[in-house]
C-alpha cells in the first residue's frame, strides 16, 4: 500500500539540491506531496496559518530559532528517532534543537556566515566593522526579514552589547543598539538603492551580479560562487571591539503532531539525518550535521579549503544565537520591520531601537 507525506520545505538554491533523496523512499511505498515550498519568512507562516488550522501535516522544514514558536504543533523526537543516528549527528546542533528538556526538531545543517570579497576591487578586505564602514566598500546586507535583524544582532554583539537579558528578558534599548543601527546607516548608502528590499537570495544575488563588491553568505552559497568566474575570497565575518560573532542556527526537520502518517514521518526523517541525504547536502556547500558526512568533504581548492576553514573556525568560535522564545516570529517581525523604516529614512537609528524595545516587551508579555 502506498501511503503520501504532506510536506513544507524551505526553498532556495541552498537547499533544494537535497530534495531529489526523498524518491528515494518511493521503493517503501512513501510518496512525497509538496504543500508548501517557499523562502523561509513565507514557509513559517504558512506553515503557522496550516497548523493553527489544524490542517495535516506529515514532515516539516523549520529551525531551531523558530521550533520553540511551533513546539505546541510538534511532537517530541525524543525516543522516537534511533539513537544511532542522533549520535552521528553534532552535539551543538542537537542542543540548539532541545527545548524545555524535549527536541521537537533535529538538525539538518549549521548555518554561520563568512564574508565574499572582490580581490580585484578591495585592495585590503576590512576585518572589522569600523574599518568596514570608514572604508566605503560597497557591502550588501538583507535590508529586510529576519537577515536585516540578524545583522543588527551581529553588530551589537560585536560590539559589547546584548539583545536579551539572563532570563530572556529584552533588553534591546542601549547605545550599543543605537550604534548598530548607525552602523546599518552608514554601510547601506554604498550599497544598490534597491538593498531595502533584499533577503538573502537577493545579497547573494548582487554579489554574484557585481552590484556589490563583499557580503556576507551562508555555507550553502559556495556552489554558486564556485561557479562564478568572478574573483570571490572568503574572509572570517568582521569583527567588533568585543568579539567576532555570526549569527547562526540550524535548519532542521520536525514531525508535526497533525501527522497522519507517523511511521512514513519518521522513515523520511531518518532518510533525510542518515550518513547519505547529509553528504548530499554537504556537496552543495552545506555544514551538514551529520559528523562523519561532514568529515568526509575533500576540499576541491585551495579557496575551498580557506572557506571550510573559515566556516569551522565560526562555528566553533563565533556562533551566537537566539534564545528559545515561543513568540520570537513576532518580536523579529517587529524589530526588523523598525530597522526596515529606517533604511527607507523614516526616523532615528533612537527611535527605532526604542520601537523594537517596545514591540519586544509587548511580544513577550502576551506570552
Amino acid at each position: 500500500m502506498t501511503v503520501t507525506l504532506r510536506t513544507a520545505l524551505v526553498a532556495g538554491p541552498m537547499y533544494d539540491h537535497l530534495y531529489p533523496v526523498l524518491a528515494r523512499l518511493r521503493t517503501d511505498g512513501i510518496e512525497i506531496d509538496v504543500v508548501v515550498h517557499a523562502d523561509h519568512p513565507t514557509l513559517n507562516r504558512a506553515v503557522a496559518e496550516l497548523l493553527e488550522r489544524g490542517e495535516r501535516l506529515d514532515l516539516l522544514a523549520t529551525h531551531s530559532k523558530y521550533a520553540p514558536s511551533q513546539a505546541a504543533w510538534l511532537r517530541p523526537l525524543d525516543g522516537l528517532v534511533d539513537r544511532a543516528t542522533v549520535d552521528a549527528l553534532a552535539p551543538k546542533a542537537v542542543e540548539l534543537c532541545t527545548f524545555g528538556g524535549t527536541t521537537p526538531c533535529l538538525p539538518r545543517l549549521i548555518d554561520v556566515r563568512v564574508l565574499w570579497a572582490r580581490t580585484d576591487r578591495i585592495a585590503h578586505v576590512p576585518d572589522t566593522w569600523a574599518e568596514l564602514v570608514a572604508s566605503g566598500t560597497r557591502f550588501g546586507f538583507p535590508g529586510r526579514e529576519s537577515g536585516l535583524f540578524g545583522t543588527f544582532f551581529e553588530l551589537v554583539v560585536a560590539h559589547g552589547g546584548r539583545l536579551f537579558d539572563d532570563d530572556h528578558r529584552p533588553c534591546i534599548d542601549s547605545d550599543v543598539a543605537v550604534h548598530a543601527a548607525e552602523t546599518l546607516l552608514s554601510l547601506a548608502p554604498h550599497a544598490p538603492d534597491d538593498l531595502p528590499t533584499w533577503h538573502y537570495d537577493q545579497v547573494d544575488a548582487a554579489l554574484l551580479d557585481g552590484r556589490v563588491d563583499a557580503a556576507a553568505a551562508w555555507p550553502g552559497g559556495w556552489g554558486a560562487i564556485a561557479a562564478s568566474p568572478l574573483p570571490l575570497a572568503p574572509f572570517a565575518y568582521p569583527t567588533g571591539p568585543a568579539r567576532r560573532v555570526s549569527y547562526a542556527g540550524c535548519h532542521a526537520w520536525a514531525i508535526p503532531a497533525t501527522c497522519a502518517e507517523p511511521d512514513a514521518a519518521l522513515a523520511a526523517l531518518h532518510l533525510l539525518l542518515g550518513h547519505d541525504a547529509q553528504a548530499l547536502d554537504a556537496s552543495g556547500g552545506n555544514m551538514c550535521a551529520h559528523t562523519g558526512a561532514l568529515a568526509e568533504v575533500t576540499p576541491v581548492d585551495d579557496r575551498d579549503a580557506a572557506r571550510l576553514s573559515i566556516t569551522r573556525h565560526t562555528i566553533d568560535e563565533a556562533m551566537i544565537t537566539y534564545p528559545p522564545l515561543a513568540r520570537f516570529p513576532e518580536v523579529e517581525d517587529a524589530c526588523w520591520s523598525a530597522l526596515h523604516e529606517l533604511l527607507l529614512g523614516n526616523g532615528t537609528p533612537a527611535s527605532a531601537v526604542a520601537a523594537m524595545q517596545h514591540a519586544a516587551d509587548r511580544a513577550l508579555a502576551a506570552g
